[in-house]
């Protein structure tokens, strides 16, 4: 085993443990009274030696191909990982770690255009997003891009990898070599990238009844707070008096978007509490700013409905300001994960607290069980119906014409 890979296995380990110390209050005892100095000593010295031997043998006497370095390292965390049984400690590659960013960002730095490798000549295919810095620059849909800043595009290259190359700050150009619809030349065109936004939110009323207002929200991610208050706001000017929240298969993302989104239907008060052995205690509140205080509102989830998702889906119905219809209880995922960033540019996520509903209910593989549930059969998904929006529509109708006490 060359020393290259070993210090740098060392050094991985001694990092993933010293996140995990610090994301979990009882190794950060440890640390404190002393002894999780010893621990780690321990680690990098007898087991250290125990895997270098092993792998020694298996460098020595392996049959087949052996992997990378960094990727013996990669399995070497994740085996350490799974040691704790946690299926949300978990340790991501730095590819998919920038994936997870942005989606949890909201937005990133690009030129606004879905690409796509088509299926029948396997040519790389452009389509701008109206309003952004490729439609402005020039870029037609349909383009056929052969080139990224010189470097040309071959079939090896997958769509995520040419997604990278066309990626970049805020500011810079990127020069695109594209093949309009129908020509035979090729062109060059320079784009300067910009913040694209990445939205999660979509929202319209209802044609069975316009003054229901619709919000689709698909994530949590930094700007999921605002752009809901948008969606509130636009209904009410267009006339909707009643809302439906639609959280199905929406499997969380970030709390903080998650309380911005409950504050705009809940007027102070608590949204979630969260149990750490480092803080204790904390509660996080609603403000008195809320856009949506009174009109009725249904919420909508299934099993898809998870973590982030479950906490407005558990603020709003334990502070009686929504009914919740949906064909399942949620997915019933009550625990806080501490993302670390390694110098790799991978990361690992650590189980770290407790989160509670604001009537201290624990959700951890039980969920929220839906005030109204609805059947969804197979035959409804073949004719394209969807019996929850429809019983929450009726539902409203209902709350609208019976009187009040």
């Amino acid at each position: 085993m060359s020393n290259r890979f070993r210090n740098g296995l060392t050094v991985v380990m001694l990092v993933v443990l010293a996140a995990s110390a610090f994301a979990a209050g009882y190794l950060t005892r440890e640390l404190v009274n002393g002894r999780g100095g010893s621990t780690l000593a321990h680690a990098e010295g007898d087991d250290m030696a125990l895997f270098q031997e092993a792998w020694s043998l298996v460098e020595a006497n392996f049959l087949g191909q052996l992997p990378e370095s960094r990727q013996v390292t990669y399995g070497a965390i994740r085996g350490s990982l799974a040691t704790l049984e946690d299926p949300y400690t978990v340790f991501i590659e730095p590819a998919a770690r920038e994936v997870e960013r942005e989606r949890l960002q909201g937005s990133f730095g690009g030129i606004g255009a879905y690409i796509t490798r088509s299926e029948e000549t396997g040519e790389v295919l452009l389509e701008p997003i109206p309003g952004n810095p490729a439609e402005a620059a020039g870029v037609l849909v349909g383009d056929v891009l052969l080139a990224v800043d010189g470097q040309s595009i071959t079939a090896e290259m997958t769509v995520p990898e040419i997604v990278d190359m066309v990626k970049g700050e805020k500011g810079t150009s990127v020069t695109l070599t594209l093949r309009h619809p129908g020509a035979t030349e090729a062109v060059d065109i320079s784009v300067v990238r910009a913040d694209i936004l990445l939205p999660s939110v979509v929202y319209r009323l209802l044609e069975d009844d316009p003054t229901i207002g619709y919000i689709g929200l698909s994530r949590f991610s930094g700007e999921s707070g605002n752009e809901v208050g948008v969606a509130v706001q636009t209904l009410l000017s267009q006339g909707a008096t009643r809302f439906v929240l639609d959280l199905r298969q929406n499997g969380g993302g970030l709390r903080d978007a998650a309380v911005a989104v409950a504050d705009h239907f809940l007027d102070s008060g608590p949204v979630l509490y969260v149990d750490s052995q480092q803080e204790g205690e904390r509660v996080f509140n609603a403000t008195d700013e809320t856009l949506a205080p009174d009109e009725p509102l249904v919420v909508l989830i299934d099993g898809g409905t998870a973590s982030a998702s479950e906490i407005v889906a558990g603020a709003l119905k334990d502070r009686e300001r929504a009914t919740l219809i949906g064909n399942s209880a949620t997915f019933g995922k009550g625990s806080v994960q501490y993302v670390f960033d390694l110098s790799d540019g991978s990361s690992v996520h650590v189980t770290s607290a407790r989160w509670l509903t604001p009537n201290r209910q624990q959700l951890d593989g039980e969920g929220i069980a839906p005030d109204i549930l609805v059947e969804v059969t197979q035959a409804d998904i073949d004719d394209g119906r969807d019996p929850v929006l429809e019983r929450a529509t009726q539902y409203l109708l209902e709350t609208a014409l019976t009187p009040s006490p």
